[in-house]
């Protein structure tokens, strides 16, 4: 799980290890629980003086129709509420520092109050944020050193050092694994499936991390955390 860029899964995890498949899900979310914020408790704002922190939402799996609102005059379920993106599709806002770390939200759903705290709450107040046309941004992006986007609609994916193709980066490979090695995410699971990203993008090799560094973090993540299987499922 530390050395593979999209994860490997429990049913691959029961083979290997000759486990069942209730006790290979059970260790990889206690795996995931060890990784979130690297091990540490207390994480520091984003960015600061002349720093970059990207800013952005995706959109993975289906919302249970319990979230969705109330039945429209047409028999149609109605959306709750100012939000952005589709509406039956869960939200995930993920902040990134240039150069540095990832930090990753589920937020159910993108209401302009929900984005506005996750980035006012995790981005140093200093530094200059960076996003795409998207109109959640707006107002709390004038709390910042500088608020400026890219026009996604009309193809302008960069302009100088203005771009969010860092942040779009890392959803790519999450979606990849998500996709391609997960297949199905329970909604409340979603947190520590990002927790696990997340910790392999802060600890990339690209930092000069090795697979071996990365584990022995992982693994320092467990002190002071107890997850049950009661509290897994």
């Amino acid at each position: 799980m530390c050395a593979s860029k999209k994860g490997v899964s429990a049913h691959q995890g029961h083979r290997m290890l000759n486990v069942t498949y209730k006790t290979a899900w059970f260790m990889w979310h206690r795996i995931r629980e060890a990784m979130k914020n690297g091990g540490l408790s207390n994480v520091p704002p984003m960015g600061g003086k002349g720093q970059v922190v990207e800013a952005d939402e995706t959109y993975f799996g289906n919302l249970p129709e319990a979230k969705l609102g109330k039945f429209n005059s047409k028999g149609k379920l109605r959306a709750p509420g100012p939000k952005f993106g589709p509406h039956h599709k869960r939200a995930i806002v993920s902040l990134v520092e240039r150069g540095g770390q990832v930090r990753s939200f589920y937020a159910g759903q993108a209401t302009v109050t929900e984005v506005a705290r996750i980035v006012r709450e995790n981005v140093a107040k200093e530094s200059r944020l960076h996003t795409d046309e998207s109109r959640v941004y707006l107002n709390v992006g004038k709390e910042f050193a500088s608020h400026e986007r890219v026009n996604h609609g009309q193809k302008e994916y960069a302009r100088g050092d203005v771009t969010t193709n860092t942040i779009e980066s890392f959803f790519s490979v999450f979606k990849r694994g998500m996709r391609g090695t997960y297949q199905h995410c329970d909604e409340r699971h979603m947190h520590r499936y990002l927790a696990e990203f997340d910790f392999r993008h802060n600890q990339r090799s690209a930092l000069g991390v090795s697979d071996s560094e990365r584990t022995v973090t992982a693994l320092k993540g467990v002190s002071g955390k107890r997850l049950t299987y009661q509290q897994a499922r």
